[in-house]
């Protein structure tokens, strides 16, 4: 049988939204860099992972965990669930689990868009909003960031969004901070923008990156959700608390949006190992916020020293930095992998000259200031 004859086409079967996809590129994983150049000690600065890693006491869990692994994981959840209602103080029936929070990202578009609806997002928000809208068939509506010479540079502009919302608006995405700019907003305009919003419009409040900012004051979604039933908040377990590998995310949302959510969530979405990492890293704050305030530590200082190199960067409340490299991204990002470094292009978010950093340990950090350092001249 030739599987591969010019005749058959199943491929076209599918329906043309997802047909026009443009699948999300991760970042690049140590091995493949490793076996393409041959390196070794490669430092990763380039998907905004937790380079301290997890909790002790959220690996001993999982490694626990390992002794049921023949048996089916609690569908609901119900310990992590639990635990996350008596951290965030609302109801259990609030919280919907997810294979990381962008499992969580198709199930709002699947549960509120068609084709006769529209989602709005802004023009540099997280890649994954445009591609469960486009899985759908609903609009895509991209409202401009704010100019470069703003205060929050390609970050969101709240007024511009109201303006491309309508009558068939479901779904408002806002990234609080955003990936890939890093940026944040205003919490009074923030809320206010959520108030104004339609009642027949669900603003999803993207909140990944919310223990970072929480540090430095950002604005806590969670409780807000009294006042706005419509408000659907998302956070996970990948940044902050180290646990990427596991894909644990959570929706908190008034309790008929969850009742909804669940209905469409698979079950056994999330794996008996994640469920025992994340309720223990959960149950283990100072650890997190050790690791956040190590983070803050790094941030500023390579802020700096970038900025010395001559290079731009946009504020952030995040782990990295988008930063301006100009013309020659593109030439830096390969040279950068070639000594065992890898950053992120952001080609994909039309911002060809800049590079996403996710902020390391300070022996990484300071590896990459050194190599960025040494590039030869013009390159930067």
């Amino acid at each position: 049988m030739n599987l591969a004859s010019a005749d058959l086409h199943p491929g076209e079967l599918a329906v043309a939204a997802v047909r026009s996809l443009i699948p999300y590129v991760p970042g690049k994983p140590i091995g493949e860099l490793e076996r393409e150049y041959g390196l070794h000690d490669v430092a990763k600065l380039a998907s905004n992972e937790n380079p301290w890693g997890p909790s002790v006491r959220a690996v001993s869990a999982m490694q626990q965990a390992l002794n049921d692994i023949w048996l089916y994981p609690d569908g609901s959840g119900h310990d992590l669930r639990l635990a996350l209602a008596r951290h965030l103080q609302v109801d259990a029936a609030c919280i919907t689990l997810g294979n990381g929070s962008n499992e969580l990202l198709v199930l709002l578009a699947e549960a509120f868009l068609t084709p006769a609806h529209n989602a709005v997002y802004s023009q540099y928000a997280f890649s994954i909003y445009p591609l469960v809208v486009q899985a759908t068939g609903a609009e895509g509506r991209v409202a401009p960031a704010l100019p470069i010479d703003d205060s929050m540079p390609l970050g969101h502009d709240l007024e511009a969004m109201a303006a491309r919302a309508d009558g068939r608006t479901r779904l408002i995405f806002i990234a609080n901070p955003n990936n890939p700019t890093g940026t944040w907003l205003d919490p009074a305009a923030l809320r206010r923008f959520i108030g104004q919003a339609g009642a027949d419009s669900i603003v999803v409040l993207d909140e990944a990156y919310f223990e970072y900012a929480q540090a430095q004051g950002g604005t806590d979604g969670v409780a807000w959700l009294g006042e706005f039933p419509h408000l659907v908040v998302l956070r996970t377990f990948s940044k902050a608390y180290g646990l990427a590998g596991a894909r644990v995310g959570y929706a908190v949302s008034h309790p008929e949006v969850a009742e909804v959510l669940n209905r469409l969530r698979m079950a056994f979405n999330v794996n008996s190992i994640a469920l025992a990492g994340a309720a223990a890293a959960l149950a283990d704050a100072p650890h997190m916020q050790r690791c956040v305030a190590a983070t803050h530590a790094e941030l500023a200082p390579l802020r700096r020293s970038l900025e010395a190199l001559g290079l731009k960067t946009i504020p952030s409340a995040a782990n990295f930095l988008l930063v301006h490299f100009g013309a020659h991204a593109a030439q830096v990002y390969d040279q950068l992998l070639r000594q065992g470094m890898i950053v992120r292009p952001v080609t994909a978010y039309a911002l060809p000259e800049y590079l996403r950093i996710s902020v390391g340990t300070p022996a990484q950090n300071q590896r990459l200031l050194q190599l960025l350092a040494a590039l030869r001249p013009g390159a930067m």
